[in-house]
């Protein structure tokens, strides 16, 4: 599975999430999977973003688009992002098993 990277500072995460949640179509006909949302726990306006792509290909030409760029204008996006195309090598949970308790 491929996934994308994103850093970027908004204006206001509250009206960048309203942007965000109404382009949510569009990043799903692009190849978005599903999504997650961080930010430092003290600047709201600092977002780590990282997505799920049904692959690399979708994923770069998603990024490059104009839809894209206009889409984080009017979200309040304040500079450029730091875009990462990844590759999932590895993945497990380390929390104890209850059912062996």
């Amino acid at each position: 599975m491929s996934h994308v990277f994103i850093r970027h500072k908004v204006k206001n995460y509250n009206n960048w999430k309203q942007v965000f949640d109404k382009f949510v179509n569009t990043r799903q006909a692009g190849g978005e999977k599903s999504y997650s949302i961080f930010h430092p726990t003290d600047d709201s306006n600092n977002l780590y973003l990282l997505f799920e792509w049904d692959n690399l290909s979708n994923a770069k030409k998603f990024m490059s688009s104009s839809d894209l760029k206009t889409a984080m204008q009017n979200a309040g996006v304040t500079e450029a992002p730091e875009i990462q195309f990844l590759e999932e090598v590895a993945q497990g949970i380390t929390a104890p098993s209850y059912a062996s308790v």
